[in-house]
């Protein structure tokens, strides 16, 4: 049986040059859908829980079509509004962080946002929740991600540009972001990640409950009380949908796993405490940032050294007898290709080498996603529509 999934998607807006234009204000207020970030120069659309990857439906959309749908109607309507397009990437690749482009100057968490982290906020991401209906199950699984949470990463690395410059990083979102705050244990139940949080807002290191911006957060309606879902938010933007559902089938697959085994938890395998787990996993993310799927890591259950891309060959592997529903099987297969041709800032920097500027690397991305798109909807979602 396949666990319902919501994916929370942030994506520039600009011009089919690269440049990163804000437009998120008009976006939010012409269509239903989207919703605001800080900065005017991303926009967020959220699909809705979904278990299905593409069994069709005449009356609901598959997971493959509800990330699809949303984004070709942006962009007709951003082409009426000055012909702007789409830009993929996770951070400023071709320049614009000097300042702040609010998008809703009256919104007073955001001034606190700005004032605090200035842009190192303005990147754009995807967020993968699973829904998970009992807590101490997802704690358990919120354990686990968080500590195999850089694999992810190394896959979806997109950001190796900052103001049209190569900054030496794979994911420089991540690498500049902040995570906050600044130590998150490994939760050892739902009462402690809610006697942590209250904590927390007392100390005044969280703003409000959803102020928790570490790599993997338990999620609900009446955070930290009421939770349903794992949400991974340590991704950077994967542009392309069939590599977004590739990794969000890895996900579901490792957490079916732990569903099936709740010994699988790294409490109870890992030679290390939970406090020597989160600092190296901490130095994971740091190691993955800069060299994604080439970084060298050390894995949680001994702290042997290992290649985040042979880590994902195990991982991979190891999931495979909880794939056996046809759609997470079908799905999962592109993980393979993200090992073999490197992810999205592995191809722009070797791209960079054969010469191209940052720029021309930005605006053939552009021009892909916008085709790979197109032909989705041409053969997959076009059918669908009622």
């Amino acid at each position: 049986m396949l666990l319902s999934k919501g994916i929370e998607v942030e994506i520039y807006t600009g011009t089919h040059q690269g440049e990163i234009v804000g437009l998120a204000d008009r976006v939010v207020e012409d269509l239903d859908g989207f919703v605001l970030e800080p900065d005017s120069r991303n926009v967020e659309y959220t699909t809705a829980p979904i278990a299905d990857y593409d069994r069709f439906d005449n009356r609901f959309d598959n997971l493959l079509c509800a990330l699809v749908r949303p984004r070709r109607q942006l962009r007709d309507y951003l082409h009426k509004l000055g012909n702007y397009t789409l830009i993929p990437g996770s951070t400023l690749s071709t320049g614009g962080g000097d300042r702040f482009h609010r998008s809703d100057p009256q919104n007073s968490y955001h001034d606190y946002i700005e004032q605090t982290y200035g842009t190192d906020v303005v990147t754009a991401s995807v967020h993968i929740n699973i829904g998970i209906a009992d807590p101490d199950t997802l704690i358990r699984a919120c354990r686990l991600i968080r500590v195999e949470a850089p694999l992810f990463l190394a896959l979806s690395a997109a950001s190796p540009f900052l103001e049209g410059k190569v900054t030496g990083y794979h994911s420089t979102r991540w690498q500049v972001f902040p995570k906050t705050p600044k130590q998150v244990p490994l939760f050892a139940s739902h009462a402690h990640f809610i006697r942590w949080t209250e904590q927390q807002l007392k100390l005044g290191t969280m703003q409000n409950v959803r102020h928790l911006w570490s790599s993997v957060r338990p999620n609900g309606n009446d955070r930290p009380y009421d939770l349903n879902r794992l949400e991974l938010r340590i991704c950077d933007l994967i542009a392309n949908p069939l590599d977004l559902l590739a990794v969000t089938a890895l996900l579901e697959a490792r957490i079916t796993q732990l569903i099936a085994d709740p010994n699988l938890d790294p409490l109870q395998q890992s030679k290390l405490s939970p406090a020597e787990l989160v600092a190296l996993t901490n130095e994971n993310e740091s190691l993955v940032a800069h060299r994604s799927l080439d970084a060298i890591v050390h894995h949680w259950r001994e702290g042997r050294a290992i290649s985040a891309s042979d880590w994902i060959e195990e991982l991979y592997a190891e999931v495979q007898p909880y794939t056996i529903n046809p759609q997470l099987n079908r799905f999962i297969t592109p993980i393979a290709k993200i090992l073999e041709e490197g992810n999205t800032a592995q191809q722009w920097l070797q791209q960079v080498e054969t010469g191209l500027t940052v720029q021309e690397v930005i605006t053939q991305a552009i021009a892909t996603l916008d085709l790979q798109e197109q032909f989705l909807v041409d053969q997959i979602c076009k059918p669908m529509a009622v």
